[in-house]
């Protein structure tokens, strides 16, 4: 499933040399060399390798967490790089998966730090598979299905989850720790997670930042064993228009399925998310097949009636009807120029079958 993993060994030695690159971040007294020697041991997993995923990635490596695993199920666009900050315009011109691009550009910045890169859609199919081994979970999705998702395998298998979002100049952050705090469902009910988002109203890259950070400042507390300096807060800002709230965490609900009943909705495939989803910001609807794709083979079929790009990590078909067909091996389809769920299923079942 890890594309490659750098040459790290998964814990981050002391040596003369990991010492003075981490010398600023161990003279602050609440990490030290005690803390520095817990952050090599640890792992973290990131879902999601766009706005926010790209600046928790870039934390973690330079903090020198021993394990960094990521996931995505996009490649790089021109439209990414005014927020994304570990990409660049030869990244959108290769057309490059975005896990595969972090993963280049993170290896170059802290070889110490093993780093797992996975090209795929986080699904109840393989988030455990992606669980294994890790310490904790920081979000970096930009849709609540995924949300819900990350939280009910986090809080089944026990693993703190640090969930963040952000649109226009607003965003929000909290931690969310199995057994000892509410969980995402408690705070933000599925009905709430719809409204605005960055394809409606857009989002600035300052407020990505800082949410990120947020974030980050959390995820170290919790790995260095500082746990007790966990913010119990939902932070929400504003910084177009100074606003800043924080909400203190709820208790855990007696109607949440995950912290009274013991159930895990998202886990449970008759109330899993929808094979076709809406991508944040793309005009885009990805659906799901029920086999991977054999991009040569694909290559062959939709040259006979569409414009044909590919590289070794996806194809892209230039369809008649205007719209833009994307194949991954992992069997997942983006429609490109729509938003239509209805529209992108049409298409779908027109090239590909369903």
């Amino acid at each position: 499933m890890f594309i490659r993993r750098n040459g790290g060994t998964g814990g981050v030695m002391q040596t003369d040399e990991t010492k003075s690159r981490y010398s600023r971040q161990m003279l602050f007294k609440p990490i030290g060399p005690d803390g520095q020697t817990r952050l090599g041991e640890r792992a973290v997993l990131i879902v999601g390798m766009g706005a926010l995923g790209t600046v928790l990635a870039n934390h973690m490596v330079r903090a020198g967490v021993g394990i960094v695993r990521f996931v995505d199920r996009d490649y790089v666009e021109a439209s990414n790089l005014q927020r994304q900050m570990l990409y660049d315009e030869d990244d959108a011109a290769a057309s490059l998966p975005k896990a595969v691009a972090a993963r280049q550009r993170l290896s170059r910045i802290n070889s110490g730090v093993r780093l797992e890169a996975v090209v795929a859609d986080a699904t109840v199919d393989n988030i455990g598979e992606l669980l294994e081994g890790i310490d904790l979970v920081l979000d970096g999705t930009d849709n609540f299905q995924t949300r819900y998702l990350l939280n009910d395998a986090c809080f089944r298998s026990g693993i703190p989850f640090v969930y963040g979002g952000s649109v226009a100049s607003r965003g929000m952050s909290a931690i969310f720790v199995p057994g000892e705090t509410a969980c995402l469902r408690c705070l933000i009910q599925p009905s709430d997670g719809a409204g605005e988002t960055c394809d409606t109203i857009g989002v600035i890259a300052p407020v990505v930042d800082i949410v990120a950070s947020y974030q980050a400042a959390e995820a170290l507390k919790y790995l260095v064993g500082a746990s007790a300096a966990n913010r119990c807060s939902l932070v929400t800002l504003d910084i177009w228009h100074n606003h800043y709230y924080e909400m203190k965490l709820p208790s855990p609900s007696s109607e949440c399925p995950v912290c009274s009943g013991g159930r895990y909705p998202a886990l449970e495939r008759e109330e899993a998310a929808d094979s076709a989803t809406s991508l944040c910001g793309r005009e885009t609807v990805q659906i799901k097949a029920r086999s991977m794709f054999d991009l040569d083979e694909w290559r062959g079929r939709l040259e006979k009636v569409a414009v044909v790009r590919a590289n070794p990590f996806l194809l892209k078909a230039e369809l008649p009807e205007g719209e833009r067909l994307v194949l991954f091996p992992d069997g997942r389809a983006l429609v490109q120029g729509t938003e239509d769920p209805i529209r992108a299923k049409t298409l779908y079942a027109r090239y590909i079958g369903m």
